[in-house]
């Protein structure tokens, strides 16, 4: 697995420290999510002229029109997964791979479909260059998620989507969570959607948010 390097002389590793420290204080409290949050090198998932910026809790621009999530974005959804170490995710929205990584070290396998190609490529290369083994990368419309691959016991969408793609509840486990941000009219919210077991769903809100949007079929495609 990859290991976390830096030392207490590296401002890198400084901002680090700060960094998980502002988390701690915004709402990121669990232990396993904070630890994996430390474990990811973010400076490697980043532009190289935004390598000094790494762990500045905010976005950051990766080109195509994608960003980095906000660290204290990362951290909160992680955290709603509820992730104990056995299951299998499913990620829409690969994007620099980066909150891909920070998932696979708190569950069995992660699988993560990101539109663009080019994007899909480089986080592939990323992951298993940085030693991220147990996940996999596919480009593709994650509206359709990863049918071969199901059930999934959890789904999280790192882009804004008018609503939850059908094929996503569908390849959940009874009793599965999805977390996402959801266009609610003007506004986005996180939310997290529970598969209750008779096959309705529940669904709780955390919040404002602000996300790319989900492109692809969630856009064209009619509810079912």
């Amino acid at each position: 697995m990859p290991q976390n390097s830096g030392s207490s002389d590296d401002p890198l590793a400084q901002a680090k420290d700060g960094l998980i420290e502002e988390l701690k204080m915004e709402g990121v409290t669990d232990a396993r999510v904070l630890a994996a949050l430390r474990a990811v090198p973010r400076e490697e998932f980043v532009r190289p002229h935004d390598r000094h910026a790494a762990y500045d809790n905010r976005a950051l621009p990766i080109g195509k029109g994608q960003t980095i999530s906000q660290p204290l974005i990362v951290g909160l959804m992680t955290q709603l997964l509820g992730l104990k170490g056995d299951e299998r995710v499913l990620e829409v929205g690969t994007g620099s791979g980066y909150q891909a990584a920070v998932l696979s070290l708190l569950c069995k396998e992660v699988y993560s479909i990101e539109i663009d190609p080019e994007l899909a490529q480089q986080a592939r290369t990323r992951l298993q260059q940085l030693g991220y083994d147990n996940v996999q990368v596919r480009a593709g419309d994650g509206f359709f998620g990863w049918p071969e691959a199901a059930p999934f016991d959890a789904v999280i969408i790192t882009a804004v989507a008018p609503r939850v793609p059908e094929p996503l509840l569908e390849q959940l486990k009874p009793n599965g969570v999805i977390v996402m941000p959801l266009e609610e009219g003007w506004r986005e919210t996180l939310v997290r959607v529970r598969k209750l077991g008779n096959g309705t769903t529940s669904m709780e809100r955390f919040g404002a948010v602000a996300f790319v949007p989900m492109r692809g079929a969630v856009r064209t495609k009619p509810p079912e």
